[in-house]
């Protein structure tokens, strides 16, 4: 392999390159989405709601929940519960005290085959990782976990190592677990998440064989992480009970990471994590500052999908994740990859946003129809800010403001749909006047050929922010059919 098909593959090319990659990929036949689907505005209430989250009911994919973080509140979650497709919603703030706790952020979702909605999430007033369960369809939740991250003996703090928690806890400043997810497999749940000041990645799992029926949830694990360290990852659950946790290892600042992989190929069964590998290496810092996140920042947000649906791709599990070329020039793109043998190789990194700008992409997700085996991908897309005014600009300022963009493929990731515009407005996290910017990470689900991203809004697009004026954002979603 020559020199410059190596940088190509290992994602340390120019802009150009990875274009030229891009375009090596054929596009599903006949798939397209060819207007802006109708938006939803979940959650309709005053102040800010970031940092996002969505589940589909695989039993019934009308019912959809969503979660937002409220970082001007002290304590609570947003939630919205629709049984009809997201034409209405249930609306209530959760976890402000008894039984769930008092809920600070890093919420994330996970609906098993059986209707059990899973949910992991952080308090203020410890440093715990907890787990609360449904199983009426997102109306109600019980906390059914609450896990102590440990230190393992002999692990050091890397210097200046720092979590994005939202706020500190008050009763355990010493051990504290950082950005946990969550995911269920045909027969388990896991979650995985960063144990600070270590930053040693740890994960959790139980046995679910039923609606409402599962396992005591087992003790923390810990990921033999490389160099000590690892945050910002993610948690997938194979066909076969086996887990894998992705991870990058730089924490801090913006100069770039290396984004692992580590497999539990036994799952709950005795054997854990192995060594973690090399998935790819990313310019994105752990706290890597864009015009769209002045103030919280972003980091390479690797998030994966596994493939459990018994269709031809069946054990395929997918990889996300975002690179800056060249480093600090804001020029951000969504990287994807796939795996056929547990994350033990990868396919070569591929961007997935097809723009001509050196404009940001950030914060991607992706999820996988479990009914169809098809994959989708979504992500906060700053491409028609050329700051020159438009319908992709408010301010004149180029590379501030955002809309939400995807594609999809039908193929097991060969090719790619066009990329299509799922936000109908054009938001600017800046104008908010939070700290906490659109968060993260955002989230999106996929099941029975209806894609559902979730973001953070403030172009009040659909007319029922109640702070429009104030531009502050509201948690939106958006029903994509999938061909």
């Amino acid at each position: 392999m020559n020199r410059r098909m190596l940088r190509i593959l290992t994602g340390s090319t120019p802009a150009f390159a990875a274009v030229a990659l891009l375009a090596s990929i054929s596009a599903p036949a006949s798939a397209a989405v060819s207007s802006v689907p109708s938006n939803f505005d979940s959650s309709v209430m005053h102040g800010n709601e970031a940092e996002d989250a969505i589940a589909v009911n695989p039993a019934s994919p009308s019912n959809i929940v969503t979660m937002a973080t409220l970082p001007d509140v002290v304590s609570g979650l947003f939630e919205g519960v629709s049984f009809n497709g997201g034409k209405t919603w249930t609306r209530q703030v959760i976890g402000t005290g008894a039984p769930l706790g008092e809920i600070c952020c890093d919420q994330q979702l996970a609906w098993d085959r059986f209707g059990n909605l899973w949910m992991t999430y952080l308090v203020n007033t410890n440093g715990n990782v907890l787990v609360a369960v449904s199983t009426d369809g997102g109306l109600t939740f019980s906390k059914v976990a609450e896990i102590v991250p440990t230190t393992p003996t002999g692990s050091k703090a890397p210097s200046g190592a720092t979590p994005k928690r939202l706020r500190a806890p008050s009763n355990n400043p010493n051990i504290l677990g950082d950005q946990p997810s969550i995911s269920a497999g045909p027969n388990s749940v896991w979650v995985s998440y960063t144990s600070f000041p270590s930053t040693v990645v740890q994960a959790f799992g139980a046995s679910v064989t039923g609606l409402g029926t599962f396992g005591s949830f087992s003790a923390p694990e810990s990921v033999p992480t490389s160099n000590g360290r690892g945050d910002f990852g993610d948690t997938a659950v194979g066909p076969d009970g086996q887990v894998m946790v992705t991870y990058q290892d730089q924490t801090n600042g913006q100069g770039g990471a290396h984004i692992y992989t580590a497999v539990d190929a036994n799952g709950l069964q005795p054997g854990g994590f192995a060594d973690p590998r090399l998935l790819a290496r990313s310019r994105v810092g752990g706290f890597d500052f864009i015009p769209a996140q002045p103030d919280r920042s972003v980091d390479a947000e690797a998030n994966l999908a596994w493939d459990h649906s018994s269709g031809p791709h069946n054990g395929r599990v997918y990889a996300v994740w975002t690179q800056e070329s060249p480093n600090e020039s804001d020029n951000m793109d969504i990287m994807f990859q796939f795996s056929d043998n547990n994350g033990a190789t990868w396919s070569p990194a591929v961007r997935l946003n097809d723009d001509h700008t050196v404009n940001s992409q950030f914060n991607p997700a992706i999820a996988v129809d479990q009914a169809t085996g098809d994959v989708a991908v979504s992500w906060y897309d700053c491409r028609n800010d050329l700051g020159m005014g438009g319908p992709g600009d408010t301010d004149g300022i180029p590379n501030d403001d955002a809309q939400i963009w995807a594609t999809f493929s039908t193929n097991g990731g060969a090719g790619f749909a066009p990329n299509f515009q799922v936000s109908a407005g054009t938001s600017n996290a800046p104008d908010t006047g939070s700290f906490f910017d659109y968060g993260d990470y955002t989230h999106a689900a996929f099941q029975s050929h209806l894609f559902y991203p979730a973001w953070s809004d403030n172009s009040n697009s659909t007319g029922q922010n109640p702070d429009g004026a104030l531009h502050q954002l509201d948690l939106f979603t958006a029903k994509v059919v999938i061909p």
